[in-house]
């Protein structure tokens, strides 16, 4: 082991130890640890303190157990704490309210430092940069041609339609193979990055990969082929790319409900519903309509005192 790599093993050891610390006064005295905080005025206190402690202690017993995801189990309780101590201190006044904000701010403090743990663990692990290209892959059955399937996917401006993270696709310069893709990021941002098509087989086969320099180094091909049975077209997607921010930025998209392996299940879906109906249904529990972008604002449907709408996914 390097320099780095034994200083990395007593800092996590050290986080072990003082997530015991914090885990042991929530289980054995939750009602002091509330007052502490300012949430003794809630009754549910008590027992969100005491899950919290059982978590505290499980990271502290993986962080010395020296587990390669102790430290971003620990960066995804600091994540939840935040989430619950900010939801506090919007119903707090005076006392009560600066005991939350002080709180807050000790967990803020603890999660720079949990951050930097794991950050170097990574960099340890993988050496600099990021921790190396996440691999993803799906397939659906669409009942359309394969000729069908692959002019719709190799217009790339009609990416948008069924990818809910990408804003935008656009030709650079009037090239049929270069391309500027805008996306959605965590918290509101966005990021974006050019591309180019680096080899297709009209009706079989298209991959791309971005451009040098991009934000996000990704690539990716996409397979059609005839499914058995004369059933239409079997579409497998195989992508590569680095999360922006490497495991921190893969950790906090799942906190926010964006697993990656998931997301490109849901794009599919939306790829074949588009690619079968050309109209989608559009009800209570979908006001936003076919457009990826504004699925994210569906809810459980509601019936209806009226037939159902429909929107054209042209």
């Amino acid at each position: 082991m390097t320099d780095s790599g034994r200083s990395t093993s007593r800092l996590v050891r050290s986080l072990g130890l003082a997530t015991a610390a914090l885990g042991v006064p929530m289980l054995a005295r939750p009602d002091e640890v509330a007052k502490l905080a300012g949430v003794d005025d809630a009754a549910s206190s008590r027992p969100v303190i005491q899950l919290v402690g059982v978590r505290e202690l499980v990271a502290a017993l993986l962080l010395l157990a020296g587990g390669q995801r102790s430290v971003w189990f620990r960066v995804a309780g600091d994540a939840a704490d935040l989430a619950l101590l900010n939801a506090a201190v919007a119903d707090r006044k005076g006392e009560r309210e600066r005991r939350v904000r002080a709180a807050t701010a000790f967990v803020a403090a603890l999660t720079a430092v949990d951050l930097y743990a794991a950050l170097r663990r990574e960099r340890d692990q993988h050496g600099p940069g990021r921790p190396g290209p996440l691999r993803l892959q799906a397939t659906v059955t669409v009942n359309k041609s394969p000729e069908e399937a692959f002019s719709f996917w190799r217009d790339l401006t009609n990416l948008p339609r069924f990818m809910m993270h990408l804003e935008s696709v656009t030709p650079v310069d009037g090239s049929d193979t270069r391309s500027h893709w805008v996306a959605k990021a965590p918290f509101g941002s966005s990021v974006s990055w050019d591309a180019e098509i680096t080899s297709e087989d009209p009706g079989q086969r298209l991959a791309w990969r971005s451009m040098p320099g991009s934000r996000i180094d990704n690539s990716g091909t996409v397979h059609f082929a005839p499914a058995p049975g004369d059933r239409g077209t079997e579409v497998k997607v195989v992508l590569h790319y680095d999360v922006p921010g490497g495991r921190l930025g893969r950790t906090v998209a799942k906190l926010f409900g964006e697993e990656p392996v998931q997301q490109v299940r849901d794009d599919l879906r939306r790829f074949k519903q588009v690619m079968e109906t050309g109209d989608v249904m559009r009800s209570d529990g979908l006001p936003g309509g076919t457009h990826a972008r504004k699925q994210g604002v569906q809810r459980p449907a509601q019936p209806l005192g009226r037939p159902l709408e429909k929107e054209s996914a042209t």
